[in-house]
């Protein structure tokens, strides 16, 4: 039964539990722009509220047990205060939220947030690098395991993805939903072969699981890929 449990439910459930403590209650990430793949992608939700402190923590003990035990993550948890006061410190989360948000409970967060461009950019460029380091040093020691290296680029894929998204708006385009012609989208601008990354952006569809067999080309091309998108991202400085 757990594991029908729905999004509605567990906002209805949060409300129930908060009251009026409760500011709004956000679906976002693939679930809310419609590349939600079953038992694979996550349902992800934010909850922003007046304060967090253990009153608070007490009356969410059994909604979010039971939409943790349903598979799904714990809801990200923001102050009303952090969440008007916090554009700065998460430009490129705030522009991706805003672009496919669902508002399951409470009230419009969003009016008197705004995103500086250049705010974008510096954590883009930021996280960019620490990707493509983090990245070089997997496959560094994973070169000879495809199973483990397959792993790696799997769970860095959304994020990726994320980044094409940012950098897409970064540069005045309007990102395209469908993993595929991000990607094509992408690379077109930023420099880098799309058909190189077919295999990674079929698994972000839901088509097959990412293989890699010995030697496969993919990772060398997602490295390239990165570092690419981030020489593009300095460029627009």
């Amino acid at each position: 039964m757990m594991a029908k449990l729905t999004v509605e439910h567990f906002a209805n459930e949060v409300a129930t539990a908060l009251g009026g403590r409760l500011v709004a209650l956000l679906l976002y990430g693939s679930a809310a722009r419609g590349t939600h793949v079953p038992d694979r992608s996550d349902v992800n939700t934010l909850l922003i509220c007046d304060a967090v402190d253990e009153d608070l923590f007490a009356r969410l003990e059994r909604p979010v047990r039971d939409w943790v035990k349903a598979g799904h993550p714990a809801p990200l948890m923001l102050t009303q205060r952090e969440w008007q006061t916090s554009a700065d410190a998460f430009a490129i989360e705030y522009e991706d939220i805003r672009e496919a948000h669902r508002l399951l409970a409470g009230r419009d967060p969003w009016p008197g947030i705004a995103v500086q461009r250049e705010h974008v950019r510096r954590q883009l460029e930021h996280e960019l690098m620490g990707k493509l380091v983090r990245l070089r040093q997997a496959y560094a020691a994973l070169r000879g395991d495809p199973k483990q290296l397959a792993q790696v680029i799997v769970r860095s894929a959304a994020g990726f993805f994320t980044m094409l998204r940012a950098s897409l708006r970064l540069a005045g385009k309007t990102p395209p939903v469908p993993p595929d012609a991000l990607v094509r989208e992408a690379g077109a601008l930023m420099g880098f072969a799309p058909e190189r990354l077919a295999a990674l952006e079929a698994h972000a569809r839901g088509v097959g699981r990412l293989k890699l067999a010995p030697g496969d080309p993919l990772p060398a091309a997602y490295l390239a890929a990165v570092a690419r998108v981030a020489e593009f991202v300095n460029r627009l400085a």
